[in-house]
């Protein structure tokens, strides 16, 4: 029997996983959490085979909490089930310790697949994500300036590239608006750049949004 953590803010998409995972016979949730010391907590437990876990977690940067869990439950293997395009985030949570990641949009069998194939050991990556990884490491010489963000000024990059207000990503992230309009300076500094249009043009170039 697999046993498996769920972390994820929303309840609502927890019943969803558990739900579907109730048709199966070898897998079981035995935890859930939904902030980011409930999850670092019940990791360090060890109830669990492996972390099911979405990358949006309220007051924390998903890619930071990868780190803290390599640190903290080790061998735990986590699969990233998240909203956020591949594109964006796949190879960067891979790089912070993530064994699979999967998109919220996938079907339900593809999802069991995923856990099935992390649990036993093995990573689970799309084929997109697959080329994502190996146009990662050919241009690991000539890396893109984009590389020398961290993870929580990547993540403010994708998001308001992707349309969203200093507002609107400061509550999606549980921060002040003026942490992320620091962060928003930081990125235009170390991008070279000088308006949100600019930083648009640049992930749309780099196909960071879609």
């Amino acid at each position: 029997m697999i046993k498996i953590l769920i972390a994820d803010d929303h309840a609502v998409v927890r019943e969803g996983i558990k739900r579907i995972l109730a048709d199966t016979d070898d897998l079981v949730v035995v935890a859930e959490a939904g902030t980011p010391p409930e999850l670092l907590a019940a990791a360090t437990r060890g109830e669990a085979d492996i972390l099911l876990m979405d990358l949006a977690m309220p007051g924390a940067s998903g890619l930071e909490l990868l780190h803290d869990l390599r640190r903290q439950a080790p061998d735990l293997p986590v699969l990233v089930l998240s909203m956020y395009p591949e594109e964006q985030y796949a190879v960067r949570a891979l790089m912070a310790g993530a064994s699979g990641y999967i998109n919220k949009g996938s079907p339900p069998t593809e999802l069991i697949r995923a856990i099935r194939s992390v649990a036993a050991g093995h990573r689970y990556i799309t084929p997109k994500v697959a080329d994502n990884l190996a146009s990662h490491v050919a241009a690991s010489a000539t890396r893109p300036q984009h590389a020398t963000l961290s993870n929580r000024e990547y993540q403010v990059l994708c998001l308001i590239a992707s349309g969203k207000s200093v507002g609107d990503i400061a509550r999606e992230l549980s921060l002040s608006v003026k942490t992320i309009s620091t962060f928003r300076s930081r990125i235009l500094r170390k991008l070279s750049l000088r308006h949100n249009a600019d930083l648009t043009r640049y992930a749309l170039k780099h196909g960071l949004v879609e």
